[in-house]
């Protein structure tokens, strides 16, 4: 489809639509992590919470919402569960109380020593070369902005 179009004979149906594809190709992702997780205790969402902790600690809701693109309607009761789980510990912050740092506890900063085999298990599931798995990681990237920056513009 260019331009709003669709090409001379094209049949709606699921097979030919990138959408579902990225549908698809999402739920097929998620079967890879699904058993590798179970095995941490952590759901797709929170390993996220997680790997962005284990990059800086001490972060706000505020800022992972920022780099996970939730809300923190959705995020706090995510972390909450983290913090039942002895993963994290969530902190009022000191210059800012109404901003709540989350931090690593001991058993979550040990839990990255025991994920770190993951990336390695998913990337060697796509069955990719390195550079189409480059290739693919930048193509999905410009196609998330393009359609942010387009829902934004069409909420606006």
């Amino acid at each position: 489809m260019i331009d709003g179009k669709l090409p001379d004979g094209f049949r709606l149906r699921p097979e030919s639509m990138l959408c579902f594809d990225i549908y698809a190709t999402h739920h097929a992702v998620g079967q890879v992590y699904q058993p590798l997780l179970s095995e941490l205790g952590l759901t797709y969402p929170q390993y996220l919470v997680m790997i962005i902790l284990w990059e800086k600690d001490g972060q706000t809701v505020g800022q992972l919402g920022d780099r996970l693109d939730l809300a923190s309607s959705t995020l706090t009761p995510l972390i909450k569960r983290l913090e039942s789980q002895g993963l994290v510990t969530r902190k009022r912050d000191t210059a800012d109380e109404r901003k709540v740092r989350v931090h690593l506890s001991q058993a979550g900063i040990a839990l990255q020593h025991d994920a770190s085999h993951v990336p390695g298990c998913v990337a060697e599931a796509f069955g990719l070369t390195m550079e189409q798995f480059t290739q693919m990681h930048e193509m999905l990237g410009q196609v998330r902005r393009s359609l942010k920056t387009h829902a934004d513009s069409e909420a606006a």
